[in-house]
């Protein structure tokens, strides 16, 4: 218990540090967000991913809070998915290669021989669905750091209740690891979390959301694994329906997302990750009671079904077109410059 909550601390604590210490070279080698008006660094991902990976492997290697073979698999599979978002940071990549990527990352971690083959291929293909999914969260300030940590604390309240001591304290140090983040991207954000931390977010969440379930019902464990994934599975769901709607390419950037809509009906920045993130703390606690028993597998429906109505509510509001282009701030110098050479004229 204490060596998990020291394990945590050492994540927050690192991964605010280097979310900090990492932007300004992300700005110089232009590793920032291409979707907004003013120059955003991702160093989130690089800040969120090796600080979760370092600091689970050393407790395990240490024998502090020892992960077991599956759970280093997963961390490892994790690992080389942040590498590939963080390629996809650097320079724009075909829209097949992640999910491509991260379908051959989830092979490895699935555990057929509890699963089944054919349960296992599933898996696989529900884990590529939440971690494509849960990227698309990254849009507003704080929100895909947010939907993260609830859905990590989620997950490791329902190991616990298992006994499953590994996935717990990887799933705990990437909720802790988040919340040092968010002390930078809170609104307004000064660090991004990037494709890299998204992905691998994303990727963890689905990947222990399997693992903990394995041969334990195919329909407790989908219904486990949306409740945690709900609100990515929510937004993916409004962009693809409102894209097919409008005739357009579903692989086309947009500002079309949850966080956008909600802010064009005059939603405050600072109000859509707690409103969002509220609804994914109250999904996640049903897929919690789900595990745990205490609910049946079709509670979850109730939570489709409120995904649902929020998706029909919004998917016909206008949107803007396009993202706004990045506009060059001019520099203080510059702008004495254009002031005096006005007030001459």
């Amino acid at each position: 218990m204490l060596y998990g909550i020291a394990a945590a601390a050492t994540a927050l604590l690192l991964s605010a540090f280097l979310t900090g210490v990492l932007r300004v070279p992300a700005l110089r080698l232009g590793v920032t967000d291409r979707r907004r008006r003013r120059p955003l660094p991702l160093s989130g991902g690089t800040a969120v991913a090796p600080a979760t990976v370092l600091v689970a492997t050393t407790a395990d290697a240490t024998g502090l809070v020892p992960l077991g073979a599956g759970v280093g698999r997963v961390v490892t599979a994790a690992g080389c998915v942040a590498l590939l978002g963080l390629a996809a940071d650097l320079r724009r990549l075909r829209w097949w290669v992640t999910p491509a990527g991260t379908a051959v990352a989830a092979g490895f971690v699935v555990p057929y021989e509890e699963t089944g083959v054919a349960a296992g291929v599933a898996a696989v293909g529900a884990i590529v669905v939440a971690t494509v999914a849960f990227r698309g969260l990254d849009h507003a300030d704080g929100l895909a750091g947010t939907a993260g940590a609830v859905g990590a604390f989620g997950l490791a309240a329902c190991a616990t209740a298992e006994l499953m001591d590994g996935p717990a304290a990887l799933l705990g140090v990437l909720a802790a690891a988040l919340a040092g983040f968010l002390l930078h991207n809170w609104f307004p954000a000064r660090a991004g979390l990037g494709a890299s931390g998204a992905l691998f977010t994303g990727f963890v969440l689905a990947a222990s959301a399997v693992f903990v379930r394995a041969g334990q019902g195919i329909g407790a464990g989908a219904a486990v694994l949306y409740g945690v994934t709900a609100l990515g599975c929510a937004d993916a769901a409004l962009v693809v329906l409102g894209r097919l709607l409008d005739r357009r390419a579903v692989t086309r950037g947009r500002p079309d997302h949850l966080g956008h809509r909600l802010r064009r009906l005059g939603l405050a920045p600072r109000a859509v990750p707690v409103l969002l993130g509220a609804g994914s703390a109250g999904a996640a606690l049903v897929a919690v009671c789900v595990h745990t028993g205490r609910l049946a597998p079709g509670a979850v429906g109730w939570v489709a079904a409120a995904s649902a109505v929020l998706v029909l509510a919004l998917v016909r509001r206008p949107v803007t077109p396009v993202f706004r282009p990045r506009q060059r701030v001019a520099s203080a110098s510059s702008q004495v410059s254009e002031r005096l050479r006005v007030r001459s004229g």
